[in-house]
């Protein structure tokens, strides 16, 4: 790959959680992938907030970026999602690991959810397999099923 070709990096952080997001974006064609968009969480209210997410969304269009993916490393109850907050704002894809499946139906069963939850990720735009290869523009990337922190964690190698 040459050295024009390697993807631009920009991190945000949400102090108050020690999340980082992540957009990635191919500097020939201006597209992006936001990585672990999530929503400011206040403990002690329990109330969620979308002040980060309109960070994320502000920093990619002074950016002048097109989102191509919102990718999810995992999801988790500590951690929220701000994903549909960016993506109604910016569009793109929103993609998770395809084992999500087995953290909603634990999530299901722990949270006394439902029938009507489903836990297949049908939520998510595109669900990727360990070895999958996609790209953001013309970057090559590669998602690597790395389960720990819960059973469908994924990292995503961007060349």
């Amino acid at each position: 790959m040459s050295e024009a070709a390697k993807p631009e990096v920009h991190a945000l952080l949400l102090a108050a959680s020690s999340t980082i997001c992540y957009i990635v974006a191919c500097p020939t064609t201006k597209q992006c992938a936001v990585i672990d968009a999530v929503l400011d969480f206040d403990i002690a209210s329990g109330r969620t907030s979308t002040g980060f997410a309109e960070q994320i969304i502000a920093k990619v269009r002074e950016l002048g970026l097109t989102v191509q993916w919102i990718l999810e490393s995992h999801v988790h109850a500590d951690h929220l999602s701000s994903a549909p907050v960016v993506h109604k704002a910016l569009g793109g894809t929103i993609g998770i690991g395809d084992h999500i499946g087995e953290v909603q139906a634990g999530f299901a069963k722990i949270y006394n959810l439902g029938p009507q939850f489903q836990v297949d990720g049908e939520q998510f735009g595109h669900l990727f397999a360990d070895g999958e290869q996609f790209a953001i523009g013309s970057v090559p990337a590669k998602v690597m099923h790395t389960p720990g922190h819960t059973p469908a964690c994924v990292t995503y190698v961007i060349e």
